[in-house]
């Protein structure tokens, strides 16, 4: 596999870009296309990735982890001396575009899986097509946000559902004594399909709930907040989203806090700036960052090595699906196929990829770890 490093100027150009898209609210579309790490007819793990402008940034930072743990993975010899080639597919973000990257599958019999779809809503497309096209296909560790019961029977999931987060965020709110919370939907989808998970944690938990419907410019929005309006505002939607609706907030008195969801990067909105209006706090689906995790020591180190981009949580998620790939692929018995790889993932035996347990099984078949970082309002990563 290609060694591949960028620059420093390549990370900040990809952060000038996403900018870019944020002034003019983030409508481009990144035309579809297919690029191969590697070729040959060896075994080759797939991934989709979704480089539409809302989904951008997420996903660019997840491949760049999946891809540093593939290098490391064949530079210390692949699986039992053979190189897993490593293919990305990417879409628009459109139904058109993931029916195309499945209908490239259907003329690949050399991969044995897809592993690692980004961005949410792309994952769960891909895991229905796959579910009803290529049912033999093992679709493994996406970065899927729908919940668990909606999973095929060959989707292997091991980040927490959107659910899963919505649950944890409004939880900890409830538990420091918060009784009234907003919710800011950024977009008819993120409400249609959030805004009743949302209600019913909050009624289990006897907090009152204020829904913001989507909106056309979220920075209006925000501006519109009054003091009878609730302080703490959990958002449904990506960073493109909430840095419009953090700047609505810089032009109105008083601090809001926002909790996010794992599709928002805090590093790039730490880059882009926020008011001192607006505190965020991002809930993750994988350990922190600086964790002292083997594995986490593991993918800095790596990233380090492969890539000059910062550690954020979307690359390490990147890398960790990458790495449960792996050691589903190691385990796997005779040859490197996709139904002997099938018979494997669904014994669903616990894995451990230095100290970050995987353990789904029937009636648990998405991950459920979530933690929170924050970005405070004088501008500082906690966390």
């Amino acid at each position: 596999m290609t060694h591949l490093k960028s620059s420093v100027a390549s990370t900040l150009t990809r952060r000038r870009a996403l900018t870019s898209l944020i002034g003019m609210g983030a409508l481009g579309v990144v035309p579809w296309a297919t690029q191969a790490a590697s070729s040959g007819a060896g075994p080759t793990i797939v991934q989709i990735a979704d480089m539409s402008a809302g989904q951008m940034d997420v996903s660019k930072d997840f491949l760049t982890g999946s891809r540093t743990a593939w290098q490391e993975i064949n530079a210390k010899g692949g699986v039992a001396g053979r190189t897993i080639a490593h293919q990305t597919l990417e879409v628009d973000g459109s139904l058109a575009s993931v029916r195309n990257a499945i209908d490239v599958l259907k003329k690949q019999p050399q991969v044995i899986a897809v592993c690692g779809t980004v961005g949410g809503p792309a994952a769960a497309m891909v895991a229905d097509l796959l579910r009803r096209d290529l049912p033999e296909m093992p679709h493994i560790a996406p970065w899927l946000q729908a919940p668990q019961e909606t999973l095929g029977d060959n989707t292997f999931a091991m980040f927490a559902s959107r659910q899963a987060q919505i649950t944890h965020a409004v939880q900890s709110l409830a538990q420091v004594g918060i009784k009234e919370i907003g919710a800011v939907f950024a977009t008819p989808a993120d409400f249609s399909n959030y805004s009743g998970d949302t209600q019913r944690v909050a009624q289990s938990l006897n907090v009152q709930l204020k829904t913001y419907a989507p909106v056309t410019d979220l920075q209006q929005l925000a501006s519109s907040l009054n003091n009878e309006s609730p302080r703490i505002l959990v958002f449904l939607g990506g960073t493109p989203e909430l840095h419009q609706f953090a700047q609505g907030l810089g032009q109105r008195s008083g601090q809001r806090f926002i909790v996010a969801m794992s599709d928002v990067n805090l590093q790039t909105l730490l880059q882009l700036g926020l008011p001192r209006q607006a505190a965020v706090i991002a809930t993750q689906v994988v350990p922190m960052v600086n964790s002292s995790l083997p594995v986490v020591r593991a993918y800095r180190e790596s990233l380090t090595r492969y890539f000059d981009e910062p550690p954020t949580p979307q690359s390490l998620a990147g890398f960790l699906s990458a790495r449960f790939a792996h050691a589903a692929l190691q385990r796997a018995d005779g040859t490197l196929n996709r139904a002997n790889l099938m018979l494997t993932l669904q014994r669903r035996t616990p894995i451990d990829l230095g100290g970050f347990r995987i353990q789904l099984d029937e009636k648990q078949r998405a991950g459920t770890f979530v933690t929170q970082s924050m970005i405070s309002s004088d501008g500082k990563l906690v966390g």
